[in-house]
């Protein structure tokens, strides 16, 4: 198990597991004990720490000593390795590119094969999610570039090119605090799967992380990661490249144009206006060029259009 998988939005799940340990180290499963023990991840909370919500640094005294700035409390936990990772996240230089899609050709296959299912007695159900990351998936397929990513040694930069594609999947979780946060699990192996395969890892990884079972081996290995906040209402998002992955895609909400929004069903119905949704693909760009991003939204487009047989 590497420990620099931590170095991403998980590295808050794993700390908050460490005091959850160092209050009980019966309480957390035996996989995270023996990373903790060995010392491997984790960081001892500060003496003394506040428990305040103020997000604020320390600042230099006039004297040149530092305190921290009137009404502060000391970021710790889960909140301070946000901060680390956040600030390096700052060291990849990233590009972003944006492609609105119409989903009609989504909502009615979709509708389409829950409706199938349903029928045949099936309990799972597809998701707009489900479908979007398998888009993601076999358009890597044609696009394994969107994977790569850059690793410096010694001041010698190297592309590393995955033998695969291992999906990440952002997950907000809500924490024992009653906090929100996101982990990031990972399907891996994802370019050798069926599409009932890929269903069943997504939905049992989605399950592990919000019943708090997540093991330190489902954080390994991401090569592309899939955020969603789009279910929030937003329509489009730029998130943070972590180092170690090519590209991060983010889902926007799917709704009609704003210039439709208050548009009757029926009229819309009469004009043909399609529901649509932004996809930005935000990429390393060391190692990936605009041209290369611009052609993989595309070809995600097109499946989610049904091109090659996507939904069949």
């Amino acid at each position: 198990m590497d420990p620099n998988v931590f170095e991403t939005a998980n590295a808050g799940f794993a700390q908050a597991l460490y005091e959850d340990y160092l209050r009980d180290p019966q309480a957390v499963p035996e996989e995270w004990r023996a990373l903790f023990e060995s010392g491997r991840i984790g960081e001892r909370p500060a003496a003394g720490a506040g428990n305040g919500a103020v997000t604020v640094d320390k600042t230099d005294k006039a004297d040149g000593s530092t305190a921290p700035p009137k009404g502060g409390s000391l970021i710790k936990g889960p909140a301070a390795r946000l901060v680390a990772n956040m600030n390096a996240s700052l060291t990849v230089p990233t590009a972003t590119s944006f492609r609105e899609l119409p989903v009609r050709e989504l909502e009615s296959r979709r509708a389409a094969l829950n409706a199938q299912l349903k029928s045949a007695g099936r309990p799972e159900k597809v998701s707009f999610t489900h479908l979007i990351g398998w888009a993601l998936i076999q358009a890597t397929k044609q696009h394994p570039m969107m994977g790569h990513a850059l690793a410096r040694v010694e001041a010698v930069n190297y592309r590393i090119e995955p033998a695969g594609i291992s999906l990440g999947l952002a997950v907000d979780v809500e924490r024992k605090d009653g906090s929100r946060g996101l982990v990031v699990p990972v399907l891996k192996g994802a370019e050798a799967m069926s599409y009932g395969e890929y269903h069943a890892a997504y939905e049992t990884v989605v399950e592990k992380s919000r019943t708090n079972k997540l093991m330190p081996d489902d954080f390994a290995g991401a090569t592309m990661t899939l955020t969603n906040p789009g279910g929030l209402g937003t329509v489009a998002s730029v998130p943070r490249l972590m180092a170690g992955q090519g590209t991060i895609i983010a889902v926007g909400s799917i709704a009609y144009p704003p210039e439709f929004a208050t548009v009757s069903k029926d009229r819309i119905a009469d004009l043909g206006i399609s529901k649509v949704m932004t996809i930005t693909s935000t990429y390393d760009h060391r190692v990936i060029q605009g041209a290369e991003s611009g052609e993989f939204l595309r070809t995600v487009d097109q499946l989610l259009q049904g091109a090659n047989g996507f939904y069949e």
